[in-house]
């Protein structure tokens, strides 16, 4: 699992750097926001409950209207059985994305639509991600959102993002199906 964990951020580091050196303006930024989870109902009678979230981005805008977009979201939420609380858990994500925007780059406001791809590593209540704890699922994400520029250097933005992956815990429980994580956020972004 730590190898796998190792692998994603040098792969997401390397892509980071690479498109960096082409880019004509780069955006770090932290948001933080809703997590409303859909068809969250697991197996004999566990739940995933909504919960809260908080997202850091690196942003590469290296043409007028596109983009590429690396990050690290922490979603909280909680385990459920039969209603009843069994504990926070976590679900961190790594994620690529695809910008793709309606204004050009120098615009006040510019609205955009994105894709990609991301994995999610869901860890139970008295586990730990860093022991190798959890279940990771790989998906694809897309949404939409708008920045908005404040001054030359500070951008506040707003995000809506449906990540779509299999649901954790299949070698525990017998799952099937799609769970839909809806992320809302907002934040502010430095640009460079």
């Amino acid at each position: 699992m730590n190898k796998l964990r190792l692998s994603c951020g040098a792969f997401l580091l390397l892509a980071a750097s690479a498109t960096a050196v082409n880019a004509q303006v780069a955006e770090f930024g932290v948001a933080g926001g809703i997590t409303r989870l859909t068809n969250a109902d697991l197996s004999s009678g566990y739940t995933l409950d909504d919960g809260w979230n908080v997202i850091f981005r690196l942003t590469v805008n290296n043409d007028t209207y596109m983009g590429h977009e690396f990050g690290y979201a922490y979603n909280r939420t909680k385990l459920l059985l039969s209603g009843a609380s069994q504990g926070g858990m976590a679900a961190h994500q790594g994620f690529y994305n695809y910008l793709l925007y309606g204004a050009r780059e120098g615009k006040r406001v510019r609205p955009f639509v994105t894709g990609g791809g991301h994995f999610t590593n869901f860890v139970p209540p008295g586990a730990s991600a860093t022991q190798g704890g959890g279940s990771t699922k790989f998906g694809v994400n897309y949404g939409g959102g708008v920045k908005v520029k404040l001054t030359d250097k500070y951008l506040f933005r707003v995000d809506y993002r449906q990540n779509l992956q299999g649901k954790p815990f299949g070698d525990s429980l017998p799952v099937s199906g799609w769970l839909k994580l809806n992320q809302i956020s907002a934040g502010i972004s430095f640009t460079l």
